[in-house]
């Protein structure tokens, strides 16, 4: 296992330089000057703003800022943010907690309520729970996060006027008060999230439970005099668990991906509502720090799943 996973590392070390090469390439061949946002500025010049680009290194061949870059990467330096006049590392570590905090929430809450309606669905198929469960699932899974955002907006903030319409990224949790305008304002954006995280685990629990459930070893622990819940949680939900925590482990990088669109529409001041926001003033070294993170995430995670694949199931060697 071990050197499984060294290799594994090794070979995520090209796969980011790859990644990294042509998302520099993308973004520096891409029409947009960083720039431009002083154009209508009278007090800078054209000189000035040509002096600007050359202490920026911006007026450069593209493969050498790439190397230049890439070198100052290595030493944890992501560059220097062209709207925000700050390091892009410092940029992100402020925007980070507010992502997490979503995000985070979303993920947990998917995770305690997409297993056991799995479950109880594929325990009890086709009965009237798993008929509503499916509906709800293909529903979640279809309707985009951007529809499902305006629906509950519209209906529990215009509407009801239960919760904000904007994110707060101000608010301080000091006591139960201010925890309690926390879990308010987070309550939209989170379910907007919960919903599409639930209903793809849920059918990929019920998934992987149906083909646990008529297999041998199952009709051999129920012959044994087992009781059903017994039969269902220690033998079927612990062998139908192995594909989910690998689609667990893959789907933590999409949820920062799908998190864009819901920051965006909640004004939630994070990561996806900094990436939307550099690139319309194309701010490129903040665009280029934010999706090699999450090119990063995705290999790691990939890594983590295969690692835990193997861990969970006795029968994958890795040689």
């Amino acid at each position: 296992m071990s050197q499984y996973i060294l290799r594994r590392c090794l070979l995520a070390i090209p796969t980011l330089l790859v990644i990294s090469f042509v998302l520099f390439a993308i973004l520096a061949l891409a029409p947009g000057d960083p720039m431009s946002q002083f154009a209508l500025n009278p007090s800078v010049t054209a000189e000035v703003r040509e002096n600007m680009k050359r202490a920026l290194g911006l007026d450069q061949p593209w493969p050498i800022r790439y190397v230049k870059w890439l070198t100052a990467a290595a030493q944890g330096n992501l560059g220097y943010s062209f709207a925000a006049k700050i390091p892009v590392l410092t940029l992100i570590q402020q925007r980070i907690p507010q992502t997490l905090w979503v995000v985070g929430s979303a993920f947990l809450l998917a995770l305690l309520v997409a297993i056991p309606i799995g479950v109880i669905s594929a325990v009890k198929q086709y009965s009237v729970f798993d008929q509503i469960g499916t509906f709800f699932s293909f529903i979640g899974f279809s309707v985009p996060s951007f529809f499902t955002g305006l629906l509950l907006i519209l209906i529990f903030a215009v509407k009801l006027g239960w919760f904000p319409i904007v994110y707060s990224s101000t608010l301080k949790v000091e006591n139960w008060a201010t925890f309690w305008q926390q879990v308010r304002q987070m309550a939209l954006p989170v379910t907007v999230l919960l919903i599409q995280q639930t209903a793809a685990l849920t059918r990929f629990t019920r998934s992987a439970m149906l083909d646990n459930i008529p297999m041998d070893y199952v009709r051999t622990a129920r012959s044994k005099g087992l009781a059903d819940h017994t039969v269902v949680i220690r033998h079927v939900l612990s062998n139908s668990l192995i594909p989910v925590v690998t689609l667990i482990a893959l789907g933590i990088p999409a949820i920062f991906g799908g998190a864009i669109v819901t920051e965006n529409l909640f004004r939630v001041n994070g990561i996806g509502a900094l990436l939307i926001t550099s690139i319309n003033n194309s701010d490129t070294p903040v665009v280029m720090a934010i999706t090699f993170i999450f090119a990063v995430l995705t290999v790691l995670f990939n890594l983590v799943a295969d690692i835990v694949y193997g861990v969970l199931d006795p029968r994958v060697r890795y040689s």
